[in-house]
């Protein structure tokens, strides 16, 4: 009976151990569970871009008033109001510059700037195809990329040629592209820095002074190329995470981009080549990737490339006035970074020469005396080039008299272009301390892009479609980047090394064992 006893005890003194183990084993169980709930919660905080602390489903201090989301916690809402903000005010300049400005529309201009891009597209309204660059009827061109032209001509279609109808039209499209162009910024901040730098960084850009000024003052194709290519920039962004399918849309898009403006072909390979090695680190399949991207892309260039073949009977990219701009800014006149009297546009001389030649043995001409004037003259080409170094970035020029009669803007351009270099120039380093990874496709941006600019001739309106950046990257200047380094170590682990969300053993074991 003793034993019998001593057995019972035992087996009793088994069963409290049994249920011991089990409630520590629930106890892990539960702490592990918040613990995974709370990573969760974290990472949806990032997806959402809320900035409100999270707090679970059980937290006693929850109050109805933080179950009420702040409306700049709602990413769609914020960014409506975003661009219904940025558009009102592009639009109301817009208004003012139709009706009330000294803007002249006659026959003979569309105004607003136009220049090569109202001529050509008057030529297309009048069924004479891409042709007459300048005033005179001169013939095919290939001067200006096709896009934008197109779009004027439409306008041209509907409302008239040269008329306010049309020239409000446009300029309303351009400030619909600027306002637009939030949303891209907004998601290309957002995920690389996080939620409060995205806001900041489309707020500014909706009251941004020269995205205001370029887009409802100006008919070119600043603001629809700006657009386009902060959509190229954000599709860049995630294109080593995405399947063949996107890396040929990628292609496209950049294409298209570069049909509207061919000046930013040359951050396309750099653009590839990130995504690429991102790839080929983890050791997927990226030549297919590239081809694929390479392939979309050439297919939407390659139909204008024909046309200038048969149409021009020459060989270039998209456009063949690069020689025209590299003899007006290097020809022995410094007045200006840009010779008026080195232009058809602006000179009768050379406006006979261009219609008696033909456009490319114009080009060609240019090209000759451009070269010529480098070989003769190498330290005014040096000194040239430093000064349109300085003027792409700081805007300025000459403070002579002369020269800001036809350039009144420069004076106040100046103090708020050396505003924007200061906190530039900090934001790239802040960076680039904490996320090298992160911040090299806008450096890159910033160095490659001007070289065409440096050697010709620069203005504040030549780096509209890199002004996005700017703005991204003068927002990290003046309120930092709001990385920690934990999370710019993490931005920087290949994708192999990422964390994935798995129970641990411990909580297999809790659920074999026996329910209290």
């Amino acid at each position: 009976m003793r034993g019998l006893k001593d057995v019972l005890i035992d087996e009793a003194s088994i069963c409290d151990t049994l249920v011991v183990n089990s409630r520590a084993a629930r106890i892990t169980v539960a702490i592990q569970t918040l613990r995974h709930q709370t990573a969760n919660s974290l990472k949806q905080h990032e997806r959402t871009g809320s900035d409100a602390p999270q707090r679970s489903s059980f937290d006693p201090q929850r109050t109805e008033f933080d179950a009420q989301p702040s409306p700049f916690d709602n990413v769609p809402l914020f960014l409506f109001g975003i661009v219904v903000i940025g558009l009102i005010l592009r639009l109301v300049v817009v208004l003012c510059v139709v009706h009330g400005s000294g803007h002249t529309i006659n026959d003979d201009n569309f105004g607003y700037e136009s220049w090569e891009m109202g001529w050509t597209a008057r030529s297309l309204y009048l069924g004479q195809g891409f042709s007459s660059p300048f005033l005179p009827l001169t013939g095919p061109t290939a001067l200006v990329p096709p896009l934008y032209p197109f779009l004027i001509a439409a306008a041209f279609k509907l409302f008239g040629l040269y008329t306010s109808q049309a020239a409000f039209v446009v300029l309303a499209f351009n400030s619909i592209c600027s306002a637009l162009t939030c949303i891209p910024l907004f998601y290309l901040v957002r995920n690389s820095l996080g939620s409060r730098s995205a806001r900041i960084a489309a707020f500014a850009w909706a009251i941004y002074p020269f995205a205001v000024y370029f887009s409802a003052d100006r008919v070119w194709d600043y603001a629809l190329t700006g657009l386009l290519f902060s959509c190229c920039l954000l599709a860049a962004q995630s294109l080593h995470l995405r399947r063949p399918l996107a890396w040929f849309g990628f292609g496209l898009l950049y294409g298209m981009a570069v049909m509207s403006n061919p000046s930013i072909v040359s951050l396309l390979p750099f653009l590839l080549l990130i995504a690429l090695y991102k790839v080929w680190r983890t050791g997927r399949n990226w030549f297919r990737k590239g081809l694929l991207a390479s392939v979309a892309f050439i297919l939407v260039c390659t139909p204008w490339t024909i046309r200038n073949e048969r149409v021009m009977h020459a060989h270039f990219f998209l456009r063949d006035g690069y020689w025209l701009e590299f003899y007006a800014g290097n020809n022995g006149d410094t007045t200006a970074s840009n010779s008026a009297f080195a232009h058809p546009a602006s000179n009768p001389v050379e406006m006979q020469k261009y219609q008696s030649m033909g456009e490319i043995a114009y080009m060609a001409e240019k090209h000759d005396l451009a070269v010529d004037f480098v070989k003769h003259h190498p330290a005014f080409f040096a000194v040239a080039t430093l000064r349109r170094i300085v003027r792409f970035w700081t805007g300025y020029w000459s403070f002579n008299p002369g020269y800001l009669k036809y350039e009144p803007f420069d004076l106040p351009n100046v103090p708020f272009c050396l505003f924007l270099l200061f906190f530039l120039v900090r934001g790239v380093r802040r960076w680039w301390q904490q996320d090298k990874q992160g911040v090299l496709p806008y450096l890159l941006a910033l160095l490659v892009f001007p070289i065409p600019y440096y050697l010709t001739h620069s203005s504040m309106d030549y780096r509209q479609p890199i002004e996005p950046l700017v703005v991204l990257l003068v927002t990290v200047g003046l309120f930092g980047t709001g990385l920690s380094r934990g999370s710019a170590e993490e931005a920087e682990a290949p994708e192999s090394e990422a964390y994935v969300d798995e129970p641990e053993p411990a909580m297999a074991y809790a659920e074999a064992l026996p329910a209290n």
